[in-house]
């Protein structure tokens, strides 16, 4: 159940013109009171005699009893709570109960208080109700009214575990201002999918992905169109920022411009800083210094996978501060794949980065230098350029897809050990996008590995079988099981080719993470085996591992159709 309470207005006839008007899109059905502050208050959506100017004056009579220098401007304040789609349809007299509580709990109407602010509830659909108040008690004087909104979302929790409706995660304060009700209505006008408030957050936070100076951030911003203003020191020091969309005038046709620590807490200048400064850690094991760094996207892809692995590394077992500014460095990583990713993946990736937002922030306080490694991962894919979508960009998109999935998923768990429910459901809903985006990303280099390894030789198929019992017992069979199982044994093969001892990289593999929850195990460990041993993702390089007489023969040249139930089963 969700509380809202909207800007504050100056005339109460307006609102509830609204509240029983046809809606904006005539989606106002039977608009009616289910509760008020005096039972026989007037309702005009049910009594042919009651008028809108009669409820309006009954409303305002505090206000209009004070002397006008005395009377507040904005006297009418608007609160709507809204239930869940899957709830259960809650009836007149259950909607009246929730309005005394809401407007107990805010301060509009404590119980017991003779003397308090006048309100009605309006019910026009089943899912809602608004409340409408006047902002002078009966007895002349103000509300008391610090942190309603706070307070409302607190007994909003209260009743959805006395009425068994879905519950809400808590909030915690260190979420992104949410659009007012007149940024929302302009949206809607003006046909926007969003608000600029949101467009302008979003694009920033892009901006800023794997940025390492302020003059990049502010370029990027330019690049991508914004209007940009900077405000400057005496000293010549940059001090803060404010971005605008060219397209969002106010009144006077001049730009709307939003400071970015208005757009989000961590979009301010003072907060992007710290993601500048390298501090003091070290860069991570199997992380190449920034000098070194590969480029090309498929490089990028690699070093992202591998900054990604010790990130999860870190999750699991990190000092609090240092498992923040890992989260928060992740978000970038997100961002900057989805930018440069192929147009199959890439709104998936936009959808996996935008909610993963919510899990970038919470009252932890990143200690910034530790997420240097991914950091230099987001630069590394900006920097790159877009990716193919094919070939090794394809199949090392997939790759960092696999290893991003665990580290989203190793931060819900972190959320949720510290009961930051907002965050974690922040990054469930995120692992659940790159799993859709890894089943776009990795079908094609998983079915060439499958097609490989069902042309082993049986008694090879046997060798790695017998490597894997030894180094995942508890897996092994449920593994063989799998389709992927064929993409796995090749990748095996692959490893020894390459030089590799096979049975001590695959224990190694296995061993850092728990595999239990993966929906795939085999395409886990095909990753992790083919990163850590620097083969091609694309595996259509490899020498083929048929034998030798099935090669003479020339009945490999046409690959036969795998059946039904051995297709390759893409996960993520």
């Amino acid at each position: 159940m969700i509380p809202s309470i909207h800007d504050r207005g100056s005339e109460t006839i307006g609102l509830i013109h609204y509240l029983y008007g046809p809606g904006t899109k005539e989606e106002h059905t039977d608009p009616h009171l289910v509760a008020a502050f005096d039972p026989l208050t007037p309702d005009p959506g049910r009594d042919p005699k009651a008028t809108y100017e009669h409820l309006q004056r009954l409303l305002d009579q505090p206000v209009t009893a004070l002397p006008a220098s005395k009377r507040p401007e904005k006297h009418v304040w608007h609160l709507s709570v809204r239930a869940a789609p899957e709830d259960p349809i809650l009836s007149d007299e259950d909607w009246a109960a929730i309005a005394r509580r809401m407007v107990a709990t805010t301060g509009i109407a404590p119980d017991g208080d003779e003397a308090a602010c006048r309100w009605a509830a309006v019910r026009h659909a089943d899912d809602h109700i608004h409340i409408i108040a006047t902002l002078v008690r009966d007895d002349g004087r103000r509300p008391r009214l610090h942190n309603e909104a706070r307070r409302a979302q607190a007994e909003c929790r209260r009743i959805e575990a006395d009425y068994d409706l879905r519950r809400v995660p808590a909030g915690d304060g260190t979420a992104a201002k949410r659009p007012t009700s007149a940024e929302r209505h302009k949206a809607e006008r003006e046909g926007r999918e969003c608000t600029p408030r949101e467009e302008l957050r979003e694009t920033v936070r892009r901006a800023v992905a794997g940025a390492s100076s302020e003059e990049e951030f502010l370029d990027r911003l330019k690049n991508a169109g914004l209007l940009v203003r900077t405000r400057v020191l005496p000293s010549g020091d940059l001090q803060g920022y404010k971005v605008a969309l060219p397209d969002d005038r106010n009144s006077d046709k001049e730009p709307v411009y939003y400071a970015g620590s208005t757009l989000a807490p961590d979009l301010s200048l003072p907060r992007i800083r710290k993601r500048f400064s390298d501090g003091t850690p070290s860069q991570g094991p199997g992380i190449m210094p920034s000098a070194q760094a590969p480029s090309g996207p498929a490089m990028a892809r690699r070093r992202t996978a591998t900054a990604v692995w010790q990130a999860v590394l870190v999750i699991d077992h990190g000092e609090d501060a240092q498992v923040a500014a890992h989260i928060a460095a992740a978000g970038e990583v997100l961002d900057a794949l989805a930018k440069t990713s192929a147009a199959y993946t890439r709104a998936e990736l936009r959808e996996a980065a935008f909610v993963f937002e919510r899990a970038t922030r919470s009252h932890v306080q990143a200690e910034r230098g530790h997420d240097r490694a991914l950091r230099q991962a987001a630069r590394d894919l900006v920097h790159s350029g877009p990716a193919l979508g094919r070939g090794e960009d394809g199949a090392t998109t997939a790759m960092a897809i696999d290893m991003l999935f665990f580290l989203v998923t190793a931060a819900a768990h972190w959320h949720a050990k510290r009961e930051h429910a907002q965050q974690a459901a922040a990054a469930r809903e995120a692992a659940g996008h790159l799993r859709t985006a890894y089943r776009a990303a990795a079908g094609v280099p998983m079915n060439v590995l499958y097609q490989r390894g069902r042309r082993l030789s049986q008694p090879l198929r046997h060798k790695h079988a017998a490597h894997l019992r030894a180094a995942v017992p508890e897996l092994a069979e449920q593994i063989l099981a799998e389709p992927g199982w064929h993409a796995l044994a090749v990748t095996l093969a692959d490893t020894e080719s390459a030089g590799h001892d096979p049975a001590a990289l695959l224990a190694e593999a296995a061993g850092r993470r728990e595999l239990g929850t993966a929906d795939s195990i085999s395409d886990v460990l095909v990753w992790r085996l083919r990163r850590m041993s620097d083969l091609p993702a694309d595996a259509t390089t490899m020498p083929d591992h048929a034998p030798s007489a099935a090669r003479r023969s020339g009945r490999l040249a046409v690959s036969p159709a795998p059946s039904r139930d051995d297709r390759p089963r893409k996960i993520r």
